[in-house]
Formats: C-alpha cells, sequence, structure tokens
C-alpha cells in the first residue's frame, strides 16, 4: 500500500511554531514514528508553502497511490484550485487538520476539499495523521 501525506503552508514550522496548539515535535520526527507504527505501507512525504506546487503533489500521486492525506493548512479555506485537484484524481484523499479548525476563526470552518474528500480528521493533534492511516486498512 502507497499513502502520500501532503502537507501545506507553514507546517514546516512544526515544533517552534504555537506548540499549545501544534505541539513540540516536528513533522519530519512525526513521520519517523509513523513509518515505524505502519512498517506495511510505504509512505511519501512533501511539505510546500506554495499552492501551485501542492497541486502539482496531488496530480502526481492521484492516478497511482492508495491514498493520500492532505493538510493543506491555511490553503483548505481559500484554494479553490486544491479543491478541484482533489475532485480530479481518483486517488482517495482524507482531509487532516492538526487542530479543531471549528474551535479557532470562523474564517476556518470553510473547506474547499472536505466536499471531494473520502473524510476529514481533525482536533486530536498529529494523532489526526494516525486516523487517516487507519481509514486506508
Amino acid at each position: 500500500m502507497k499513502i502520500s501525506i501532503i502537507n501545506g503552508p507553514n507546517l514546516n514550522l512544526l515544533g517552534k511554531r504555537e506548540p499549545e496548539i501544534y505541539g513540540s515535535l516536528t513533522f519530519e520526527e512525526y513521520f519517523e514514528e509513523i513509518k515505524k507504527k505502519f512498517p506495511s505501507i510505504e509512505f511519501t512525504y512533501y511539505q510546500s508553502n506554495i499552492e501551485g506546487e501542492l497541486i502539482d503533489k496531488i496530480q502526481e500521486f492521484g492516478f497511482s497511490y492508495d491514498g493520500i492525506i492532505l493538510n493543506a493548512g491555511a490553503y483548505t479555506h481559500t484554494s479553490v484550485g486544491i479543491g478541484d485537484a482533489v475532485k480530479g484524481i481518483t486517488t482517495p484523499v482524507v482531509e487532516v487538520h492538526i487542530s479543531n479548525t471549528f474551535s479557532r476563526e470562523s474564517f476556518r470552518h470553510q473547506s474547499y476539499i472536505s466536499g471531494n474528500a473520502k473524510g476529514v480528521v481533525l482536533g486530536f493533534g498529529l494523532k489526526s495523521y494516525d486516523l487517516a492511516i487507519q481509514s486506508f486498512l
């Protein structure tokens, strides 16, 4: 099984950025834990702060992988293009958020991805990724 994890803007700052919301681990440290927890899965990981690069990766993996876990960060609430990319592929996508976006600012309550995703997991910290992985097993 092949699963790609794609993270959007500012998620490269995990471990430094607002640790009370996002925790103290970097995503790279957490990614190593995920690979150990799920040894039968072949994972790829990609992060970018650039919207078009995220769309390119969604399209690259969107016809050959078994699943995509997408945390588009703030682009979740602003990018019609990312939503359209998810709609245009055949690989199922689970939208993930570390924080509970519904307990935050009202603009974070809108997602251009959710309507085209297999499901949404949010609010469980980095464990949200574990739950998304479980949905593919």
